[in-house]
């Protein structure tokens, strides 16, 4: 396993970071376990959660991933070997969130409930990475980088605000840093910009979705991510599963979270089937797993710190733990730039 600073935090995280938003819905408490055990045997040290989680988001079982992270945490005693980062919620009409019903906005108060009830959730008294899991005002695309702008209007919560909570937070101990999830290059800089001007905290990484098939990050935000010292943690590296090929030709797996939530409706556009038989191809002509290919290429990425993986099987985390000893050849690194060419983003 490799290990990339975590922004200017002095934390070193595992290249690959475990993502646990199946737990409490497509996989059981015991088999959220048994993946946390199997990714700390194999030297990750960076698990990924949320208030929301788990997914699709529903009132039912918001909450249930932490609280499986928190038993295991409990059972295992191992607190102390893990990076724990989860999100707090940003604009929203979700109700089922806060105790008085109100819709999710990250502002003061509702920041500190979330904090207060994730902490309990996950049975421990702090968290290390605490990250807004989209903006607080109207953004299309949940804040990252769109191919086409799509105005959006609407209240909004200011980003001083947001950060002067999470500041207080961090002075009293309950979070140790901050990243954000599904921002763009503007929200970024302003909320490095407002850290600078009050002496808040610093934003240590962005969540977004990246890869093959989505590589908008790098349009603005990597240059952002490398000036500034503020990481990708990649999430999506196999665009829901699509990058396998397993949803190839109308395919529709049982099981799969296409077939179960109907919610891949990113990798379901004009041009999207056609890129993928692309990615597919550079794998096979190569003789790579195409899992691997996909994860192993964001790990190529200089702006990049961590790339989240999820799994609903013992078989599919190996695999995807497994990219970190592939090496990509000079040779598919350039197929797969053609293709990038030639395909562009067809699903930001």
């Amino acid at each position: 396993m490799q290990y990339r600073p975590l922004g200017r935090t002095g934390l070193e995280v595992s290249s690959i970071c475990l993502g646990t938003m199946t737990y409490g819905e497509q996989n059981t408490e015991a088999e959220g376990h048994a993946q946390m055990d199997f990714a700390l045997d194999h030297g990750i040290n960076f698990f990924d959660t949320a208030e929301l989680y788990s997914i699709p988001p529903k009132p039912e079982t918001q909450g249930s991933t932490e609280r499986i992270i928190g038993s295991w945490f409990k059972a295992r005693g191992n607190r102390d070997k893990v990076i724990l980062a989860t999100k707090v919620c940003g604009l929203s009409q979700m109700t089922w969130f806060r105790d008085d019903g109100a819709p999710a906005r990250p502002t003061r108060g509702q920041i500190r409930e979330a904090v207060e009830k994730s902490l309990k959730r996950l049975e421990t008294d702090y968290i290390d990475l605490y990250q807004l899991h989209w903006p607080g005002r109207p953004v299309d695309l949940f804040g990252a980088n769109p191919t086409r702008w799509k105005s959006a209007a609407g209240e909004e919560t200011p980003i001083a605000e947001t950060l002067d909570a999470f500041g207080e937070l961090v002075k009293e101990g309950k979070i140790r840093h901050v990243g954000l999830s599904n921002e763009s290059a503007w929200g970024t800089m302003k909320f490095l910009s407002e850290a600078e001007r009050t002496g808040g905290p610093r934003v240590a990484s962005v969540q977004n979705s990246y890869n093959l098939l989505n590589r908008t990050y790098e349009t603005a935000l990597a240059e952002v991510s490398l000036r500034e010292d503020v990481g990708l943690l990649a999430y999506s590296p196999l665009g829901q599963g699509y990058l396998t090929g397993k949803y190839q030709n109308g395919a529709l797996p049982e099981g799969s979270r296409t077939a179960l939530f109907q919610r891949a409706f990113r990798y379901q556009v004009p041009g999207a089937e056609e890129a993928i038989e692309d990615y597919l191809a550079i794998a096979r002509d190569a003789g790579l797993d195409p899992s691997q290919m996909a994860i192993a290429f964001c790990l190529t990425r200089e702006f990049m710190a961590s790339v989240i993986i999820g799994a609903t099987t013992m078989e599919q985390l190996a695999t995807d733990i497994g990219a970190v000893d592939l090496t990509l050849s000079p040779e598919v690194l350039a197929r797969i730039d053609a293709v990038h060419q030639l395909r562009g983003n067809p699903c930001p």
